[in-house]
């Protein structure tokens, strides 16, 4: 079977080794008390069209050379760190060679949450306090469509040179002035291996067959980023998530309403089936590969045979940022193939930076020859690209997908 990947997200979600401190660190920080919140998630499609037209954003007067600070909001366990002491290694390597103060916030828990949160003083033309952010591409095609994102400056990202050819030009940013790839990953089967074994019989799933098992009612939780989704849905129906019709998407909306309805599905979540596949209460999820390959080796993570979803979130600079050469060093810095390679050990998702496999030879020769993190083609012609939705589509199929869980 063979789909058509898009150039805007073929390189897709890592494995790392896991850490019992680091799921603490992910229930302390209140996150799986988010009903929405998504662990760097989301799926590639502009809703907003190319942004080869792209209106100028306002601009406010760089500060970078007198302050010598910055402000990134970025996804929850989106960036390696320090389990006893809780300092991102790479951010305070950057932190002491340039001498700019990072303050790095986990606050990007879903992509519409957090830019409703930001959106009045956007459409104001007013600065948002953050020099970098970090949105999956059908949100950062919107910011880019709507004058949102200030032009990139290469002079200021030599490293910028290591992006993946594949991901080098994209519809929504001709050819990446607005945006830099951070990282990509899957929507797929998520699992407890045991809790599966003692249900099911067996310690993987690999369809959506197994997962509306009525065996597992009540048991299982899908994603409320709708691309995720339903993209998978569609797939198992034998529809294209890349090119569907509305007659196809209402029917996928229709299985979607009939297993939240029967009680089959038990919660349509963000992250935070991270804590509730730990305890048991949740088996099976739709949920993203990264977080499960954080869980460890007691929970597995699957393609579905007939499909899953691929996408990749973007670095930008906001708008009347007032720090974005500092915010353009800390691109710069996390395209070295060696930094990529550290982050990219440690989050489980692949970040786009051609040489990041041989860094990754250097510090564990399994990781870089992990499908999960640098996929082979038989791979990634597994995955769909979300289609891509004018504002219009996005709306009307947002609406209702909304009404189908209840909300």
């Amino acid at each position: 079977m063979s789909h058509q990947v898009s150039e805007a997200a073929v390189q897709i979600a890592g494995l790392a080794k896991s850490s019992l401190s680091r799921r603490r660190l992910l229930q302390a920080a209140g996150i799986g008390g988010v009903a929405s919140a998504a662990t760097a998630c989301g799926a590639s499609g502009s809703d907003a069209g190319t942004a080869t037209g792209a209106p100028a954003a306002g601009t406010a007067a760089d500060l970078s050379d007198t302050d010598k600070t910055a402000n990134w909001s970025n996804w929850p366990l989106y960036l390696d760190i320090n389990d006893e002491t809780g300092e991102y290694p790479t951010l305070k390597a950057f932190q002491d060679a340039n001498g700019i103060a990072v303050t790095y916030t986990e606050d990007v828990n879903d992509n519409n949450e957090f830019y409703a949160k930001v959106r009045t003083q956007l459409e104001q033309g007013q600065d948002i306090g953050r020099d970098l952010v970090v949105l999956t591409d059908w949100m950062a095609a919107l910011w880019i469509e709507n004058g949102y994102a200030q032009k990139l400056d290469k002079a200021n990202i030599p490293n910028s040179k290591n992006l993946i050819p594949r991901l080098a030009d994209v519809a929504f940013d001709k050819p990446r002035d607005y945006s830099l790839p951070w990282q990509s990953g899957f929507g797929g089967l998520g699992y407890n291996k045991s809790a599966l074994k003692d249900t099911l019989g067996s310690d993987k799933i690999t369809t959506l067959d197994q997962l509306f098992d009525p065996k597992l009612k009540g048991r299982i939780t899908v994603l409320s980023e709708m691309r995720d989704t339903m993209g998978c849905i569609m797939a198992w129906q034998g529809n294209n998530p890349s090119d569907f019709t509305d007659d196809q998407f209402s029917q996928a909306i229709e299985e979607l309403t009939k297993q939240v309805d029967s009680g089959q599905i038990r919660q349509v979540t963000g992250n935070d089936y991270i804590a509730s596949l730990e305890s048991g209460d949740v088996i099976a999820v739709i949920g993203w590969s990264g977080d499960l390959f954080a869980l460890g080796e007691d929970f597995g993570f699957e393609i579905p045979e007939s499909g899953g979803m691929l996408w990749t979130d973007n670095m930008l600079i906001p708008a009347l940022a007032a720090h974005k050469k500092n915010a353009e060093m800390i691109m710069n810095y996390y395209y070295d193939p060696k930094v990529a390679a550290e982050v990219a050990a440690y989050v489980n998702y692949i970040c786009p930076v051609e040489g990041a496999k041989a860094e990754m030879e250097k510090i564990d020769p399994a990781l870089a020859a992990s499908e999960f993190i640098f996929p082979s083609a038989a791979t990634l012609d597994r995955t769909y690209v979300f289609k891509a939705l004018t504002p219009e589509q996005g709306d009307k199929y947002e609406r209702e997908f909304q009404t189908a869980i209840g909300n």
